[in-house]
């Protein structure tokens, strides 16, 4: 598949939550929605990017935008991360690798000189209409939040 770029339709998708409940994209239609995507449930810079946009949880819903949090994690996993960190979002858990396909950021990754395939920890934030507002690619996990507040401006 080739690269999403800003503008784009956003590729819909169904995957399960970290409660084992059915989520779609399309069931956010007419809000803004933070769609990012993650390599490792509990690991330190997941970690810290989830409780960047935990921290700021109320904000973004003020504002009407929805956080979805993406990775290859079961949904057993995710509901420990979500209950550790007391996460207020939905996690999706993408175990047969279809969303992170779709969305292109399912690739060959690199950690102390081995190759390996993993999820490129990469934020997309989808308008009211279904579209790619934004991509960011370089993502401050300590700042999620306010690169896409940023962004949003």
């Amino acid at each position: 598949m080739s690269e999403l770029k800003e503008g784009q339709k956003a590729p819909d998708f169904t995957s399960k939550d970290q409660n084992g409940n059915t989520v779609s994209l399309d069931q956010f239609a007419g809000k803004k929605v933070v769609l990012y995507f993650y390599p490792k449930d509990d690991t330190p810079g997941c970690t810290a990017e989830a409780c960047d946009f935990r921290d700021n949880y109320q904000g973004l819903t003020a504002q009407g935008i929805v956080v979805l949090g993406v990775s290859v994690d079961d949904e057993k996993s995710h509901k420990k991360f979500v209950t550790k960190h007391s996460l207020p979002f939905t996690l999706l858990a993408d175990t047969d690798h279809q969303i992170v396909t779709a969305y292109g950021v399912w690739g060959e990754k690199n950690m102390y000189g081995k190759t390996y395939m993993g999820t490129i920890r990469t934020t997309f934030i989808i308008d009211e209409k279904g579209i790619i507002s934004h991509i960011v690619k370089k993502v401050d996990t300590q700042n999620s939040t306010a690169q896409v507040l940023e962004l949003l401006k």
